[in-house]
């Protein structure tokens, strides 16, 4: 948790329909190896205590004691664990029946949050069952506690004030307005969503974007983890599918049909930036909302995420070069309307056979080629002064000689001196006005000759040193 960062777990424990008991073993050694990796959020599955595939088991009396049983069991044993962890149950309340996330830490109920939207299309029957959500907050009295129970809980941490939690339940993301929305526009930064998602063709990548838009369209963390081995199988599959996503990438994710505990860390100062700096993000609108404050110890967060060099280019080579490409196009195009709209007869351009002007150079003959226009409306000039070598001038030529657009030699070395002369400069001190006397001196060249062609003079700041992460 120092410096924003929070490890967080996303987790399919082994489930036997209905059988509480032996569920509520696999689930508190699941929670237990989240907690001894280090994990600071552990979310569950939706309906994990019971087993999702229940069915009218729901409505008998017995199977919601032993749930209640269970759920006491689990959260006894998280007494001495300093992890907020997040499991699925049917829970009763008011006289309706309800498809609970119940959310605990220290061995207490901070909180539970019932299903707001039930799926009852395809193969899914849950208002057969349960009830939705209640508009209002109402407090459940269980295990001798009176909990806060109601959809709109943020769960906010005392010693890191980035870290609210809010929690929707499987079909609630897949809603046409996700629960979600409410709970990251009244603050929440992290959203756990225990669910139990069943496989079809093609479900996993539409999961998967569902995900991944949902934590870049609210930018948060997002803990997705579903129901895996152990559901019954007679109308359904489910494949375990977790998922860890921060504001759009894919932090963690398991492999479908495979019961397992997935960990990354959420980047919640990076957050909260991203936030501020977006105008369009809200201030926290948090009428309505139960805020239900917890406390967590401050300590090193070891990453395992990774965390690249190089953030703004691509690993993957294919992706690679069609961000490449599409850097390319997209200053071509930019550089074509330019010319079109100021009637230029010529682009001037300064080439020193380094690579941001090679680029800019590049840049010029595709908007050229993209006008319909000779490539020797280009005129390539080359300006060696102090320093300049042999090579880095040959190749200049090269490359003009190469991309067929005109080139010529104009040596600044007289006037750079001259210039040296009548400032007083002594040429043997190369200091900062040695090197910037030979760049302004570069530039008053390519603007007069741009006169003298009734051309436009390309500035290699705009079109390449910055996209190659630089500027002179």
């Amino acid at each position: 948790m120092k410096d924003g960062f929070i490890k967080v777990a996303a987790a399919t424990p082994e489930v036997r329909v209905a059988d509480c008991a032996y569920n509520a073993e696999k689930i508190i050694a699941t929670i237990q190896e989240a907690h001894q990796l280090g994990a600071k959020i552990c979310v569950l599955p939706e309906l994990c205590v019971t087993g999702y595939t229940c069915q009218d088991l729901f409505l008998q009396q017995a199977l919601l004691r032993a749930a209640e049983q269970a759920i006491s069991r689990i959260v006894a044993a998280s007494s001495k664990q300093d992890m907020l962890t997040v499991i699925g149950a049917p829970l009763e309340h008011g006289g309706k029946l309800y498809n609970c996330a119940i959310v605990f830490k220290d061995g207490c109920i901070l909180g539970i949050v019932p299903k707001t939207h039930l799926p009852n299309y395809n193969e899914f029957y849950e208002a057969r069952h349960f009830a939705p959500a209640p508009t209002q907050l109402t407090y459940m009295r269980f295990s001798g506690q009176q909990i806060p129970f109601g959809s709109s809980l943020l769960f906010s941490c005392n010693s890191l004030p980035e870290l609210v939690f809010g929690v929707e339940i499987c079909e609630d993301l897949w809603a046409p307005v996700p629960v979600s929305c409410a709970l990251a526009a009244a603050g929440a930064t992290v959203i756990g969503n225990p669910s139990a998602s069943d496989e079809v063709i093609g479900k996993d990548s539409y999961r998967r974007s569902l995900v991944c838009g949902q934590s870049a369209r609210l930018v948060c963390g997002y803990i997705y983890a579903s129901a895996g081995e152990g559901e019954s199988t007679q109308d359904l599959v489910f494949s375990g599918h977790n998922m860890i996503a921060e504001n759009g990438g894919m932090l963690e994710e398991s492999v479908l049909f495979y019961n397992r505990t997935i960990l990354s860390e959420l980047d919640l100062y990076k957050l909260c930036a991203e936030r501020r700096r977006l105008s369009t993000y809200p201030a926290a609108q948090t009428e309505g909302f139960c805020t239900i404050p917890f406390d967590m110890q401050i300590e090193n967060t070891h990453l395992s995420r990774p965390i690249s060099k190089t953030p703004f280019i691509p690993q993957d080579t294919h992706e690679r070069s069609q961000r490449c490409d599409m850097i390319l196009r997209m200053q071509a195009q930019g550089l074509k309307k330019r010319l079109s709209h100021t009637q230029s007869q010529t682009v001037v351009i300064g080439v020193s056979g380094g690579l941001d002007s090679s680029l800019a150079l590049l840049v010029c003959c595709q908007a050229m080629d993209m006008l319909g226009r000779s490539r020797e409306d280009i005129l390539a000039v080359t300006m060696p002064c102090f320093g300049t070598t042999t090579r880095t001038r040959n190749n200049a030529q090269a490359l003009c000689e190469y991309l067929g657009v005109s080139f010529r030699q104009v040596d600044i070395s007289q006037a750079v001196r001259q210039h040296f002369a009548d400032i007083g400069h002594d040429e043997s001190a190369h200091t900062i006005v040695y090197e910037n006397a030979q760049a302004r001196e570069r530039t008053q060249v390519l603007m007069d000759i741009a006169n003298q062609h009734n051309g436009l003079v390309i500035g290699t700041g705009d079109l390449s040193e910055l996209a190659l992460g630089w500027a002179t």
